[in-house]
């Protein structure tokens, strides 16, 4: 047989070699080289399979078995030499095999295609990427909860539009970002339904004529289900939208307490103080100390967006099955899972070291008529259509500013003067402890609603 001087894999019937530029443009191993144990792993399994079904021999499986496990080793200690002209992870693995084994190398190929392998690396990345996740976003909660038993009898105003609102528990504002990463795990853990598929055996599009077992090759690799359908298998990528989306929706949760924390250790504020070593300073003036770590947080979370865009934007119009364009669901992928693993780690360390400045938040209370709801509730439980107790309590908002005095400044006799409803009970409605407790509700911030929150979110923890 002509030997084929491309030296390409698949260039069988090319006869001139590809420019170089082509080369670097059409590579993939870059980046997809981070697929690279997952990939082995799946070539395991398939050569497994392949014995088992008798289109490999004992000898032939074994020998495949421990040329990928020494090219694995190489792998992981960055012995390996990764080649451009190989295009991507899988055809440097399998070149590396042959030339380690010999012919018997190219027999793992059989019944496979790059196209249901890349598939099978890809989802079997994913699952791995977000198991690793959950476990980040479980030491995430234990941290704010860590910081809610520790701040329970600490009290601050709970703002709307950024205006000081009502008061409330810092540990039932900690608490509302430990639903939101409850919410994140949920997502995460249910999308592992999808991303645990087996693709494997569906071939380029159209499955193998060899007697293959997909099952087995599913079970080997722990998937939970196979796909269905070969054309399907090769091409769904939803899993990897889902995952960004979910990813997404991560990064705007920290991107929310990045922000909240970044306004809150500025002077106008001066609620929190951020541990030093998670800030950084100004080349020009000295007695900065800047935000940098959240400020950076806040940032990336766009660039977990852009990949959500990318992929959507790359799927939209590609016709059934597998097109090179789908090259491009792994940089936008790997950059976000590492945005998101790095935004957690970092957080995750800097929680129990922040501290929080209590005479400020108590201080802050003071201004900004936050009791100015809770004096509406009082002339309510007194009978008075809400709708009237809040037209009271406004023109009262209005007077105490007139005089320059807060609500609780008020005499009896002022507060008669706007409704003879007022009696000397509505002091204890004015003070900022009282009001906190009084609101007992299902999910509010009085204290032994927050130790109901605080105990289930310990015990869903433990579980």
């Amino acid at each position: 047989m002509k030997k084929n001087s491309n030296k390409k894999l698949w260039g069988g019937r090319f006869k001139k070699a590809t420019p170089k530029i082509v080369d670097q443009f059409n590579a993939s191993v870059g980046f997809d080289q981070a697929l690279a144990p997952y990939d082995i792993q799946g070539s395991l399994a398939h050569a497994k399979m392949l014995q088992k079904q008798g289109v490999l021999s004992a000898s032939e499986a074994k020998k495949i078995q421990q040329g990928l496990e020494f090219l694995l080793k190489k792998i992981q200690t960055g012995a390996f030499e990764w080649q451009l002209a190989q295009e991507d992870v899988h055809l440097n693995i399998e070149s590396a095999l042959t030339q380690k084994i010999g012919p018997t190398g190219g027999k793992l190929h059989t019944a496979r295609s790059r196209n249901d392998q890349v598939a099978t690396d890809l989802r079997l990345y994913c699952r791995d990427k977000v198991q690793g996740l959950l476990k980040k976003l479980q030491d995430f909660q234990r941290a704010l909860l860590q910081l809610a038993q520790k701040n329970l009898d600490t009290l601050l105003p709970g703002y709307t539009h950024l205006q000081r609102a009502q008061p409330i528990r810092l540990a039932h504002y900690l608490l509302a970002y430990i639903e939101m990463a409850k919410r994140d795990q949920e997502r995460l853990q249910d999308s592992l339904k999808r991303i645990n598929t087996s693709p494997l055996g569906a071939g380029a599009l159209a499955g193998s004529p060899h007697p293959i077992d997909r099952k087995f090759t599913a079970q080997v690799l722990s998937f939970e289900r196979i796909a269905q359908n070969s054309l399907d298998a090769v091409s769904d990528r939803d899993f990897v939208v889902e995952t960004l989306a979910n990813l997404s929706l991560i990064m705007v949760h920290l991107s929310r307490l990045a922000e909240e924390w970044i306004l809150w250790s500025s002077q106008e504020f001066q609620f929190i103080k951020l541990p030093q070593e998670f800030c950084t300073g100004s080349s020009m003036m000295p007695q900065k100390q800047n935000p940098d770590v959240l400020e950076l947080i806040r940032g990336k979370t766009g660039r977990v967006f852009g990949s959500l865009q990318g992929i959507l934007e790359v799927l939209k119009g590609l016709p059934l099955t597998y097109n090179k364009d789908m090259q491009e669901d792994k940089e936008g992928l790997f950059d976000a899972l590492n945005t998101v693993e790095t935004s957690l780690s970092i957080l995750n360390l800097m929680l129990p070291k922040t501290e929080f400045n209590q005479n400020k938040m108590q201080a802050a209370l003071k201004e900004g008529f936050v009791l100015a709801t809770d004096l509406a509730d009082y002339l309510s439980s007194r009978g008075i259509p809400f709708r009237e107790c809040h037209e009271i309590v406004g023109q009262l908002v209005a007077h105490c500013q007139k005089k320059g005095i807060a609500l609780e400044d008020l005499s009896l006799e002022e507060l008669k003067n706007f409704h003879p409803k007022f009696e000397k009970s509505v002091f204890d409605w004015l003070n900022l402890e009282k009001a906190v407790e009084r609101r007992q509700s299902l999910g509010g911030p009085a204290k032994q609603e927050v130790l109901r929150q605080i105990k289930e979110t310990k015990k869903r923890l433990q579980a």
